[in-house]
């Protein structure tokens, strides 16, 4: 059963352990994210023992791998689990990122690529979203309504940033990719 508020899947009624909400996030965002459990202790500002408790759940569930770092312990996204590509969607229509994509293709013109990046993109759900659109001749007169249309509907603060191509160095995730673009990469 899936709640919806506003259109966005109101995660937070379904589960209800915080912590197992913010990890779920952390490594669904993107599976490139990983993290040990004294790391995430810190970056959640909670304790390693409820950290433990939720990791060793969703461990045991499959949702995510251990693997060996040296003497350390790490986490990350099983993406051979069945439910790994349902998880990431839930996720991202938690977040509002699917309505945020929507919104953007709407009437911003020639979207070349829609860039996740800040603390989103590291997997952490601090309430303000980074969106970096990629293209030439973009709508920037249509940007400043959509910040506020779509802030109202996603429940955060999102800040849009246009370039006409995106920083290579810096961390993010891909939310969407025009057809022309992905066949121009691969010639």
């Amino acid at each position: 059963m899936v709640l919806r508020f506003n259109k966005l899947i109101v995660l937070n009624k379904l589960i209800t352990s915080k912590t197992r909400l913010r990890l779920l996030i952390k490594f669904f965002i993107s599976q490139a994210n990983r993290g040990y459990l004294n790391g995430l202790a810190s970056e959640f500002n909670e304790s390693t023992n409820s950290i433990r408790k939720e990791l060793n759940h969703l461990s045991e569930a499959g949702y995510l791998e251990k693997y060996k770092d040296d003497n350390k312990v790490g986490y990350k996204a099983n993406t051979a689990h069945p439910l790994f590509d349902v998880l990431q969607k839930v996720v991202y229509a938690h977040l509002g990122l699917e309505e945020l994509v929507g919104r953007v293709l709407e009437r911003m013109g020639p979207v070349q690529q829609i860039l996740l990046t800040g603390d989103y993109a590291k997997g952490l759900d601090s309430g303000t979203i980074d969106v970096v659109l990629v293209g030439k001749q973009l709508n920037t007169e249509y940007i400043e309504a959509l910040e506020e249309k779509v802030e109202g509907i996603i429940e955060r603060k999102v800040n849009f940033y246009l370039t006409s191509k995106p920083n290579p160095t810096q961390l993010t995730v891909l939310l969407y990719e025009n057809e022309s673009t992905k066949n121009k990469a691969t010639l």
